[in-house]
């Protein structure tokens, strides 16, 4: 018996609204985590490089430096760097109790990231005090 010639129905592609999707807190977190280590893989460890051949070189570059970091938006931008370490490595140590099945519930884990969150914010607005 001959199969009819319909066409076949392929599943049309989903669209999806980014801004209408609500990551639970964990996820917000994770993301997070990965935005914080980009933002010092690329930014970071080049501008701190960079800072320490400044300051080394020669008294007037150490000058210089200082006088640099004292502007408010490097201020700004220190404290924004202090945040992505402090977070980054605090979100690190929550995966890496999940890597050893510590907290891997969902209620544990949604109290974890709220952790997180509070005490990199909290460490930050110390640091932040601290640089201004």
């Amino acid at each position: 018996m001959p199969a009819p010639d319909r066409p076949v129905a392929r599943p049309r592609p989903v669209y999806l609204n980014l801004v209408r999707i609500r990551l639970p807190l964990p996820g917000i977190v994770s993301f997070l985590h990965r935005v914080s280590g980009a933002v010092l893989f690329l930014f970071g460890i080049p501008l701190l490089l960079l800072a320490v051949q400044c300051s080394l070189a020669t008294p007037d570059q150490f000058a210089s430096l200082t006088s640099a970091l004292a502007h408010p938006l490097a201020r700004l931008a220190a404290i924004g760097f202090a945040w992505a370490c402090l977070h980054h490595f605090c979100a690190g140590i929550r995966f890496l109790l999940l890597d050893l099945h510590i907290g891997d519930d969902l209620a544990p884990a949604r109290r974890s990231s709220a952790v997180v969150l509070a005490v990199s914010l909290a460490l930050t607005l110390v640091a932040g005090v601290r640089l201004w």
